[in-house]
């Protein structure tokens, strides 16, 4: 196994553990969905945390990672105001689109974390993370698709209502009790407007930004592909120029390149 999955692995395992213990110890009455949810929850942003470590991927596009994330991040912050009307869900199913399920991730966790430094810490932050993360990394599917603004409307508006489940599950495990069918329910539905504003939001950025965003982000990635072939051509022109041989002609023109 490579040094670089022993840690996530690790801590895969303990979390497994720790899961499977608390499952099995639990009281007579009691339900272990809360260690559940927080077990799939961790173990999804570990197991994407893994992947993006070996991935592999060009120092240019870890840049831009960085920057969509980032930039998502700052959008959400002006936002706040406006409870669950901000144009970040938008950006990271664009990046996702884009640049794939590994990148889509990565811009995803990093909108969580980056504008929880302004709005707040917690343990929701897991929950977000996996919600943008899972969210971004979805998008590729729409790959499959042509691209039209209606497919991006409606992920759009699938993720404003899954973020707010998502959502929801960590507000039942946290505050509400006990924990059954009827109560997640009761605490979805309650929070239904949110979840429908975050849905209109995503559906209003990404039918006026979607189409733009995705063709430029597209751009971009298109001159990193042609920069990593020119690269490429010149490895090999060097490779050539070492192989021939060294004693030319005083006047040939080698001479003077």
């Amino acid at each position: 196994m490579s040094r670089r999955l022993l840690l996530p692995a690790g801590l895969a395992v303990m979390l497994a553990l720790m899961v499977t213990v608390q499952v099995r110890e639990a009281p007579a009455g009691t339900t272990p969905w809360a260690f559940v949810v927080v077990g799939v929850a961790l173990g999804t942003v570990l197991a994407f945390a893994a992947r993006f470590e070996t991935s592999g991927m060009q120092a240019r596009v870890l840049v831009v990672v960085a920057l969509l994330g980032t930039l998502s991040a700052l959008f959400r912050v002006p936002f706040a105001a406006a409870p669950n009307l901000q144009p970040s869900t938008y950006l990271v199913l664009c990046s996702g689109y884009v640049f794939g399920p590994v990148a889509g991730f990565a811009v995803g966790a990093l909108t969580a974390i980056v504008s929880n430094f302004f709005l707040g810490h917690g343990p929701w932050t897991l929950f977000q993370v996996f919600a943008w993360g899972l969210a971004g990394a979805s998008a590729v599917v729409l790959r499959r698709l042509t691209l039209r603004a209606r497919w991006l409307i409606a992920a759009g508006i699938v993720w404003g209502i899954l973020f707010g489940i998502i959502m929801n599950v960590w507000t039942w495990i946290a505050f509400v009790y006990p924990l059954t069918l009827r109560t997640f329910m009761v605490t979805w539905i309650a929070g239904l407007s949110f979840d429908l504003l975050h849905a209109a939001g995503n559906a209003l950025f990404l039918g006026l930004l979607g189409m733009k965003t995705i063709r430029i982000l597209e751009r971009y990635r298109g001159r990193f592909r042609w920069v990593r072939q020119q690269d490429d051509e010149g490895k090999g022109a060097g490779k050539a120029e070492d192989a021939a041989p060294d004693a030319a002609p005083a006047g040939s023109s080698r001479s003077w390149q």
